[in-house]
């Protein structure tokens, strides 16, 4: 059986704090994100709230944000490597 987000309860999953400061993700939320014993996961704090983003969805969220202020057509990678190029010549 897959559960999927939208099926899970909208005030949340309880779990507890044990020893060591670690918190448990339920084996339904981590099978509905596809979170994986040794997955890199980011953690922040928004006013009150803990929020917990495997790294994957946190990167692809921080592309976006990022991408709409690059004009289409734009290779960052090559812009990038050629204004160190400069960078270095002038040293």
């Amino acid at each position: 059986m897959t559960v999927k987000l939208k099926d899970m309860r909208p005030e949340g999953v309880v779990t507890r704090i044990g020893k060591g400061a670690r918190v448990v993700i339920p084996a339904a939320l981590r099978k509905a994100l596809a979170l994986h014993p040794g997955d890199l996961v980011v953690l922040q704090v928004e006013q009150d709230t803990l929020r917990l983003i495997p790294l994957r969805q946190a990167i692809a969220e921080a592309q976006h944000r990022v991408r709409q202020y690059i004009p289409v057509g734009t290779a960052l990678t090559e812009s990038l490597l050629q204004e160190r190029r400069r960078e270095a010549q002038r040293e």
